[in-house]
């Protein structure tokens, strides 16, 4: 049974730093691809960022393209959100997504979701 397990998250000021983690468990993840979605209070969920993890082609949303960055450790079968710059617009739950075979940007096509960590940014 695949499990996701999200930490990192935090309270930052505006222009401030923080790196998410999402810890997969449960199968072999080579032909996965994983994502992270945020939702804001009142907002919908939307995607963020999404990594491959055979080859490591990533993708990106254009609300956080140049100021967050996406990997992964293969030994650790662990995600990372490196996101920094942050704006008070980026305050959300973050949820860590996985899927078998192509990387989305819909969060409907995921499998397995964690439970969310949450950021806060003030300004």
């Amino acid at each position: 049974q695949v499990q996701l397990v999200e930490s990192g998250g935090g309270l930052v000021q505006a222009g401030g730093s923080l790196r998410l983690s999402c810890a997969a468990s449960g199968r072999t993840f080579s032909d996965y691809a994983m994502g992270w979605f945020r939702q804001a209070p009142g907002k919908e969920r939307e995607f963020a960022a999404g990594i491959r993890w055979s080859g490591g082609s990533t993708y990106y949303a254009d609300s956080v393209k140049g100021r967050f960055t996406i990997s992964r450790d293969n030994a650790k079968n662990t995600v990372y959100l490196q996101m920094n710059s942050l704006k008070p617009e980026d305050t959300a739950v973050y949820y860590c997504a996985a899927r078998r075979g192509m990387l989305y940007n819909i969060g409907s096509k995921y499998d397995y979701w964690g439970q969310g960590t949450q950021v806060t940014v003030s300004s």
